[in-house]
């Protein structure tokens, strides 16, 4: 019951499921069917395929491995051909290093580089927290809530968020830590991937559960 409450809290009786562990494709770049963008100037993001031994799924991650001191850069991955309004967008992240952030997060009801929901989750600040990004802005929609996260290579965490209409949960590691509520972006979008700043984040087994 556990279980089936993680995978479908809102009851969502009929989903389309979509399951990428990432590792059917070529090591050192972009996987096919995801594009990569940016929130704001900095250095180009890059998005490659990496073997890590301690992925949940062997042998690859999807790795953001170029790093910006300039705390307002966002390299985002995109994940082509699927859309969302209401459902669940999950994926496992490892922050391997970063100065200024070590941080990975979830995108939903993406319309464009600077406009988007996110969830974010930062193993140096201790914390989580959601905003919506508007006009290329980021703007706090939930006070967000400190929580401990594996940083520097040393664990994964799993990162999920369950929307319907304008309420959103927010869970990590199968445990709900937040909701809240927004009306900005009430259609349906894109999902994909996010970082900040000097991130190097990996991530594994991108899950979506689309209503």
């Amino acid at each position: 019951m556990k279980t089936l409450s993680w995978l479908v809290p809102f009851s969502l009786l009929a989903s389309t499921a979509r399951v990428i562990t990432f590792d059917s494709f070529a090591v050192g770049q972009t996987p096919p069917g995801w594009t990569v963008a940016m929130t704001n100037r900095g250095r180009a993001p890059q998005w490659e395929i990496r073997r890590d031994g301690s992925a949940a799924t062997q042998p690859y991650v999807l790795a953001q491995i170029s790093t910006d001191s300039n705390g307002e850069r966002s390299p985002l991955a995109i994940l082509d051909n699927m859309r969302l309004r209401d459902g669940e967008v999950s994926v496992r992240f490892k922050p391997v290093s970063g100065h200024d952030e070590q941080a990975g997060g979830v995108i939903w009801r993406y319309h464009d580089p600077n406009n988007y929901y996110v969830v974010r989750a930062n193993a140096l600040a201790k914390n989580v927290g959601v905003f919506k990004v508007q006009g290329g802005k980021f703007i706090r929609i939930h006070p967000g809530v400190k929580h401990d996260l594996p940083g520097n290579g040393t664990g994964w965490s799993i990162l999920k968020v369950s929307v319907r209409g304008n309420r959103f949960q927010v869970f990590l590691d199968h445990r709900r830590i937040l909701q809240g509520w927004d009306n900005t972006f009430l259609g349906e979008g894109g999902v994909g991937l996010w970082t900040g700043a000097d991130s190097v984040t990996y991530f594994d087994d991108f899950r979506v559960y689309a209503r």
